[in-house]
């Protein structure tokens, strides 16, 4: 039996995806990406050159920034249905600008801590409201399109704005760095006066704020993105450790090409989702991940793994605003907020647990078999999904 059906009827006049709003929030984000995406890779190369720290000191300065930003969501996600909106996307565009002019000129390995974990908190803030605001301005039978055109910011940013960090990074400075992250999150706030933050006047507490970590429905979808996600921070971790193993040169190629396939196929795999429901979408999007590490764990070329690139793409580019969307229609309405947030905590979770968990696999066999043995990680995700499928009917 289905668990989702597609909508049936023809599109009402307020159907139309691309409103002012919704085009608003989507650059909003991806300038938000961008800051996030520019920072990230060059901060390691920073703290490395200006301070005398080990890279485990490293790796930690990195990981507060999730574990600050997982932490957050859990308020976030029901303050984003209890509060203003208006008071609470400022404020979180504030703590996130602040802090990124805060990274240049810091003398001490413990106030840069600091500052990940306050940038962490800005950033959970910012991530949870506009994917629940985003949800809201799309009509429900296009949630699959709608949110895969969300994600595409955070996509696009994944494809250049490490590039464009490392460039400026090399060619003018960290603190040139610094201040084009600034700028970007500046930019958003004079248009954030112009979206429509809300559509319905915030639920009234009927007590005191409760702490709701996760949705129950939305709990299937939240695992398996923790699933997926688990090879992708396996791939974003020791990829560049598999091309000195494997004698493959520029294996950043792999992210390019990886994002270039996220690009092409949110779009289309949305608007399968929105016709036929998840179960033309998730089953496939695992099978090309599951591809995607067999072969990336045999490459020996560029060309190998360029195709291994193309199909992790088009997996993760069909799964994750699959699940994203999944979650949110699972939800409470008074809970999508939470349902956001968990999302996004899963992603992070997941990351974080690819990275140690892979990395300890590898430490007793190789990289190439730790990539190949993360699939199985995928074909548990298919195993849950079907039996999931036999044991519930609701969407």
């Amino acid at each position: 039996m289905e668990l989702a059906q597609p909508v049936q009827g023809k599109p009402e006049a307020t159907s139309r995806l691309w409103t002012k709003d919704f085009i608003l929030l989507t650059l909003s984000n991806l300038f938000v990406y961008l800051n996030l995406q520019m920072i990230t890779p060059a901060l390691p190369a920073y703290v490395s050159e200006n301070f005398d720290v080990s890279s485990f000191t490293i790796s930690f300065v990195i990981s507060m920034f999730a574990l600050s930003a997982i932490a957050t969501r859990m308020f976030a996600g029901v303050m984003v249905t209890r509060m203003k909106r208006l008071p609470l996307v400022l404020g979180g565009l504030l703590i996130f600008m602040l802090s990124t002019m805060t990274y240049y000129g810091v003398g001490s390995i413990a106030v840069i801590v600091l500052i990940r974990m306050v940038y962490g908190v800005g950033f959970g803030i910012i991530s949870t409201t506009y994917g629940t605001i985003a949800s809201e301005n799309i009509p429900k039978h296009r949630i699959g399109e709608g949110m895969g055109y969300f994600g595409l910011s955070s996509s696009l940013s994944m494809a250049i704005a490490p590039m464009i960090g490392l460039w400026l990074l090399n060619d003018y400075g960290f603190g040139t760095l610094i201040f084009v992250a600034t700028l970007l999150v500046a930019v958003v706030i004079p248009i954030t006066f112009a979206i429509r933050l809300k559509k319905e006047q915030p639920a009234k507490p009927a007590g005191p704020i409760k702490i709701i970590l996760m949705d129950r429905n939305a709990l299937l979808p939240c695992l398996l993105t923790i699933l997926l996600s688990i090879t992708y921070g396996g791939l974003i971790t020791f990829i560049t450790m598999l091309g000195k193993e494997n004698h493959i040169p520029n294996v950043g190629w792999f992210f390019l090409f990886n994002a270039l396939a996220v690009l092409l196929v949110r779009p289309i795999s949305g608007r399968i989702y929105d016709r036929k429901g998840h179960g033309a979408i998730l089953p496939i999007g695992a099978l090309m991940v599951v591809i995607s590490m067999v072969i990336l764990s045999f490459t020996t070329s560029l060309g190998i793994l360029i195709v291994s690139a193309v199909c992790y793409g088009i997996g993760y580019g069909t799964l994750l605003p699959s699940l994203q969307a999944w979650a949110i229609q699972r939800a409470k309405p008074e809970n999508r907020g939470v349902a956001n947030g968990a999302f996004y905590n899963s992603i992070d979770f997941g990351i974080a647990l690819g990275s140690m968990t892979l990395g300890m696999i590898a430490l007793k066999t190789s990289y190439a078999m730790m990539f190949r043995l993360s699939s199985l990680f995928m074909i548990l995700f298919i195993v849950i999904y079907y039996l999931s499928r036999r044991r519930h009917t609701q969407p």
